[in-house]
């Protein structure tokens, strides 16, 4: 199917794709003849049985009109004059193959999009067809039909069509436009507080719209929300207006088509997409080459989403936003001081990829993280109207948990979810709803697929702060959680209970609530150990979370998250957190001699310091230091007799970021200490060396100088 990108305005094209431009220039006059017969008969034959639900007219009449080319084109190749056509008949038959496969793009566009999007661009699609006509108008009059020895049917064909091409106007059907105007007024009523009938919304969608059942409503949502995901400034409706369309849509399909569902995809959670693996290797199956210029010179991959930086180069936003995380203040192609740190989304490449891909049967999933102004724009100011129907459809959804069946419930539970991925509004009046309540009843669901919507629509609701204290107050809601954690069905439900509580433990009086919670930490730490890389950076961001309160060493010590922790210095995806979170425990003496024990920890922290990023760098000098001033002379020693400490500690006091070199240049007066004290006094240089780095010189911040932000976004599922 075309992109809708294509089609933008009323009186103006958007190109498309590549392949409408690549006109057989190298094919002799019979091969472009009989290239072109077969365009036409496809174009025909797919599209003159197609039951075109809005645009009938001026589909049918550019198919009439393929079909008129398609018996000249037929003549010329039976005929043999294609043999000896003058060159202004070439170059006509040449624009003629432009034109057909625009046609087919225009065409299958309306076969294929969704009612309401047809609906919303009625007057742009119209003009679309009225500019075809104009051009193939065009190509007619130039068209040489006299130097060419047609027959005189065929000859006539062409001069009917001719003459009915230049009289031809602009034609937008008026009952299709009463609609589009029907389906604004009823956004109207949204907008000013008051519902539509719900006759009258059954009489639009169901019996005007021929929108039948829940899937095919679904669908029109879906279709709607690509729209908005995909959205440039300058086509119409805005997002605002698309935003409350498709809210207005999704209380329609709850008010009349209730909550029945397919069980095959109620069984499957409605939601599955299949993993992703990166687009390279996408296309390394297919044995394409891939445009240099569509890589990250970072990652070396496909962009997902490419923007531009202060210095003109262009990089996808996860690769650079990950090196300027890290302290890199350079581009990393030209080593040019960046000027500022803003990353401008490079849409024009963004679209060539899109259309790079689909031209290819290349599989192009939309970026993970949208940019913050992108996301800002897209999400900012909801319209009334779409507030007042996401309200509706709350209370629907609300009451259907309350008093629905099993299925329903469930159901009920993964719009919730959906429902409160985007917008605090739609977090908050969801919450005061009542639906928390019934949220944690279905936590205890023996049906994996209501579980596992059910504690991701809490994790979505609490990341709305007002809805944390809802849920910890909330009665037995915060142990539910943890035996999701602990105990969940699926893989997704126990990672996703790991991220509610982290988002619960941004809360500082939460920390310790969560921590003395019986098996949290220790289910946290088995995550850690075992889980999948997702399940394993929702528990370290967690557990670093509640190390961050002091009263939870000694329970995170006694739960084995400290073993978990060391374990963790080994695995790129979270070391750095586990280093951080290390670094905080070791601050008391009982963590650090927790942290001693550990065969590996000491070990695992120097390799940080050696192959680390410059984050877990930071953190892994930290945490060693904080060792030492915690840990004793036995602490002590174990760290400064570490092999290459040194040298380390001397790389890390040019390259590192300007903590890690503050806490290299504190360890390494340690160490050197260390060093003479052993010359000097025979070995006992450990105790005095720990003496004169004793707690009056000692940083009184807690978790300030480890390097892990504390405002860690909370994943929105």
């Amino acid at each position: 199917m075309a992109s809708g990108a294509i089609f933008s305005s009323l009186r103006r094209r958007r190109s498309p794709t590549l392949e409408a431009f690549l006109a057989p220039v190298d094919l002799s006059d019979v091969a472009l003849i009989q290239t072109l017969v077969s365009v036409a008969n496809e174009l025909v034959s797919c599209f003159s049985k197609c039951p075109f639900f809005f645009q009938r007219k001026n589909s049918r009449s550019l198919i009439r009109k393929v079909e008129v080319f398609q018996l000249l084109l037929e003549y010329l190749k039976d005929s043999g004059c294609g043999a000896c056509l003058p060159p202004t008949a070439v170059l006509c038959l040449k624009e003629l193959y432009l034109l057909m496969y625009r046609s087919k793009i225009l065409l299958d566009y309306c076969a294929q999009s969704s009612k309401l999007w047809l609906l919303l661009q009625n007057h742009s699609i119209s003009g679309h067809f009225h500019d075809l006509n104009q051009e193939i108008s065009t190509l007619l009059d130039v068209f040489p039909v006299k130097d060419i020895g047609l027959s005189k049917d065929v000859r006539e064909q062409v001069e009917l069509l001719q003459k009915q091409s230049r009289r031809a106007k602009l034609f937008i059907d008026m009952k299709d436009d009463a609609l589009r105007i029907r389906f604004f007024s009823f956004l109207d009523e949204f907008e000013n507080g008051r519902i539509p009938d719900s006759a009258e919304l059954r009489s639009f969608y169901v019996e005007k719209l021929q929108i039948l059942d829940a899937a095919s409503c679904r669908d029109e949502i879906d279709a709607l929300e690509e729209q908005i995901v995909n959205h440039e400034g300058d086509i119409e409706p805005t997002i605002s207006v698309l935003k409350g369309l498709v809210a207005m849509t999704r209380y329609c399909r709850f008010l009349l088509f209730g909550f029945e569902e397919d069980e095959h995809d109620l069984e499957n959670g409605g939601q599955k997409k299949p993993k992703k693996r990166l687009i390279t290797q996408e296309i390394a199956e297919t044995f394409l080459t891939v445009p240099k210029d569509f890589c990250c010179p970072i990652s070396l991959d496909v962009m997902r989403d490419p923007v531009i930086i202060s210095t003109g180069q262009t990089y996808d936003r996860s690769s650079i936003s990950r090196w300027m995380e890290e302290g890199h203040t350079t581009c990393p192609k030209t080593g040019q001081m960046l000027a500022h740190n803003r990353l401008v989304p490079n849409r024009a490449l963004r679209n060539l990829i899109v259309q790079w891909c689909a031209a290819h049967g290349v599989p192009l999933d939309p970026p993970e993280v949208m940019d913050p102004m992108g996301e800002s724009f897209a999400s900012a100011c909801p319209t009334n109207a779409a507030l007042e129907a996401n309200r509706g459809t709350a209370a629907l959804l609300i009451q259907q948990l309350a008093n629905g069946s099993q299925s329903g419930k469930t159901i009920a539970a993964r719009e919730i979810r959906l429902l409160a991925k985007t917008g605090k509004e739609n977090r908050a009046f969801i919450a005061e709803a009542g639906a928390i309540p019934h949220l944690r009843n279905l936590l205890s669901s023996p049906n994996a697929v209501a579980q596992e919507n059910s504690v991701t629509a809490l994790l979505n609701l609490s990341i709305f702060d007002k809805n944390k204290s809802r849920i910890m107050d909330e009665d037995g809601c915060l142990g539910s959680i943890v035996d999701v954690l602990r105990f969940g069905h699926t893989t997704e439900a126990r990672e996703n209970a790991a991220a509610t509580l982290f988002s619960l433990s941004a809360v500082h009086d939460y920390k310790k609530i969560i921590a003395d919670k019986t098996g949290a930490v220790e289910a946290l730490a088995g995550l850690l150990q075992e889980g999948t890389p997702r399940g394993k950076k929702d528990a370290v961001t967690a557990l670093f979370n509640l190390s961050t309160h002091t009263e939870n060493c000694v329970r995170m010590i006694e739960a084995g998250a400290v073993s978990a922790l060391v374990g963790a210095l080994g695995n790129e995806g979270v070391a750095e957190e586990a280093a951080g979170a290390l670094a905080l425990i070791v601050r008391q003496p009982v963590g650090a001699k927790a942290v001693v024990n550990e065969e590996e920890a000491v070990a695992g922290l120097i390799g940080m310091m050696r192959c680390g990023t410059p984050r877990g760098k930071e953190n892994a000098v930290a945490a060693l230091l904080e060792l030492c001033r915690s840990g004793g002379a036995a602490a002590t020693e174990r760290v400064v007799k570490a092999p290459a400490l040194a040298g380390l500690l001397q790389t890390l006091l040019f390259t590192g970021t300007k903590r890690a070199r503050r806490k290299a240049a504190s360890l390494a007066r340690v160490f050197q200490r260390c060093e003479n004290a052993s010359l000097h006094y025979g070995g006992l240089g450990v105790g005095y060396a720990f003496a004169s780095n004793s707690a009056q010189n000692r940083d009184t911040s807690f978790a300030g100088d480890v390097s892990v932000p504390m405002s860690i976004s909370v994943p929105v599922l």
